[in-house]
């Protein structure tokens, strides 16, 4: 099926979630600030978060790369690196009870952002289109996600569709001050006719919605 305009940009972004032992969440965040930077200094990483609301005892994290042969040349010196290997991944493996990862592009009308000051709370959004890709449902989804910013309640930091994984996905990642703001603010959007109109026009290509509430660790670059 078409899935839209054609990918003129290699960069791409690889999407990792980790399903933590309930026991051991504690421990592997504690890992993970203390000997991440084993890992970033061969690529760069663009977030880090554990799940607080939506999901339990997950983590997310997300990794950008120039092409696939960038992301083959990383993992290959990351195999080889005995710090990291030694030092954190043969202490977290057992830690970990599934693992997860997907290859997404940015939708081409949004550059990644960043947060307005450190602190705050992230909201991971994942959206189940139906088949067709952005050709059927892009501009729909942009305008609803256009209302959403235009409202000025929440800042939107990435939007995300996947290449490899589940496809027709599509992750919204957006910044708020406080849970307590975030929810002000939703309350305020959904009395706004301009969002109203927006998004009962997206939902015709809606499967599924999901929602999750992420804490940055202190060893992520958006914080």
């Amino acid at each position: 099926l078409a899935t839209g305009p054609r990918q003129t940009n290699g960069i791409f972004y690889e999407i990792c979630t980790h399903d933590i032992k309930p026991a051991k969440m504690k421990e592997f965040l504690e890992m993970a600030n203390k000997y991440l930077h084993f890992r970033t200094a061969h690529s760069e990483l663009v977030g880090f978060w554990y799940a607080e609301l939506g999901a339990l005892n997950k983590v997310l994290h997300i990794w950008k790369y120039d092409n696939f042969a960038h992301r083959t040349a990383v993992w290959r010196a990351v195999a080889n690196d005995k710090d990291w290997q030694g030092k954190f991944m043969s202490a977290a493996l057992p830690l970990i009870e599934k693992q997860h990862n997907e290859v997404a592009y940015l939708v081409p009308w949004c550059q990644l952002g960043k947060p307005s000051k450190e602190g705050g709370v992230y909201e991971w959004v994942t959206f189940q289109m139906k088949p067709g890709g952005p050709a059927l449902w892009g501009e729909a989804f942009r305008a609803a996600i256009n209302a959403h910013i235009n409202t000025g309640y929440t800042k939107l930091i990435g939007v995300f569709h996947t290449e490899y994984g589940l496809l027709n996905t599509v992750h919204v990642l957006w910044w708020n001050e406080s849970p307590d703001h975030r929810a002000a603010g939703r309350h305020s959007a959904h009395e706004d006719a301009r969002v109203v109109a927006a998004v009962r026009d997206s939902v015709r290509f809606l499967e599924s919605q999901q929602n999750v509430l992420l804490i940055p660790l202190q060893c992520s670059p958006l914080k």
